[in-house]
């Protein structure tokens, strides 16, 4: 029996780590699995989403303005606990549908982001649910990748992937910056931060202990760490401004950009061979 589309994307995101082409080139896209509220059986589903700050992602029920709510939806009202995969990350998370107020905010944001969210909702009679996917902790994060040595690529990869969209965004800014634009900005700071205080307090002093030889590389990257801080904390001010300017904005994060992709690459060829040789 031939793939179906939806079974085609997830072949190609679970073996590309998240990069798709064809009508999802480049776009943010997620692997959404939840439980069928009949069959009882998972369902995964691509799906687009939203950064909205280091707790959690939004995902709008859209079904390309067709007159009923998609399936997913229906299936995590029944269920709200659901499995999403971004390329780097498999992790558990609680749906929370976004009403009122908070729903036509968030749904603003992402129409002026992308107007195709607005003809959606022009196309239909029904309103359009946004649906926050909140992260579960559930112990450390899973990564997709077969061993530690890669998982660092991969999740540095995301970074870098995240960071380009972002920056093709920035360019292609009218005079002011977007609301959306700002929480992507704010989200991505975000997470660099929390991936550094990982590392700090985990790996590091844990390669310190296993490899003294290392004493020299961990305390360059500590102290990269710490020059990258204070560009994040630049680039989060100057987004926060509400009378930032696009080419200001690209300045910043062009210097963030450049001095973290030399943090990067420095680490990938100090300590990936370190984490191979080890089988990790």
């Amino acid at each position: 029996m031939p793939q179906s589309f939806n079974d085609q994307v997830i072949e190609e995101f679970r073996a590309n780590n998240g990069r798709v082409g064809g009508p999802f080139a480049g776009a943010r896209l997620i692997l959404l699995t939840t439980t069928g509220r009949r069959s009882g059986r998972p369902h995964t589903t691509p799906v687009g989403y939203l950064p909205d700050g280091g707790e959690r992602i939004l995902v709008i029920a859209s079904a390309g303005g067709a007159p009923r709510h998609p399936a997913w939806y229906h299936n995590l009202l029944a269920e709200p606990e659901v499995q999403v995969e971004d390329g780097v990350f498999v992790f558990r998370a609680r749906a929370q549908e976004l009403t009122g107020a908070e729903r036509d905010e968030a749904f603003a944001r992402a129409a002026e982001a992308d107007p195709g969210w607005a003809e959606y909702q022009a196309k239909t009679d029904r309103v359009i649910p946004v649906v926050a996917l909140v992260e579960v902790a559930a112990g450390p994060p899973v990564i997709n990748s077969p061993s530690f040595a890669d998982g660092l690529k991969v999740v540095h990869d995301g970074f870098r992937r995240e960071l380009a969209t972002i920056r093709a965004e920035i360019a292609a800014a009218g005079p002011e910056l977007g609301a959306q634009l700002r929480m992507n900005c704010l989200t991505v700071c975000q997470g660099l931060r929390n991936h550094h205080q990982g590392e700090d307090q985990g790996l590091f002093p844990y390669l310190g202990t296993q490899h003294p030889e290392l004493r020299a590389v961990m305390d360059r990257l500590e102290r990269e760490h710490e020059s990258i801080a204070e560009l994040v904390e630049a680039l989060r001010k100057l987004v926060a401004e509400r009378d930032a300017e696009p080419t200001a904005l690209l300045a910043e994060f062009d210097r963030l950009t450049r001095e973290l992709e030399r943090h990067l690459t420095y680490e990938e060829e100090q300590l990936i061979p370190v984490l191979a040789a080890a089988g990790g």
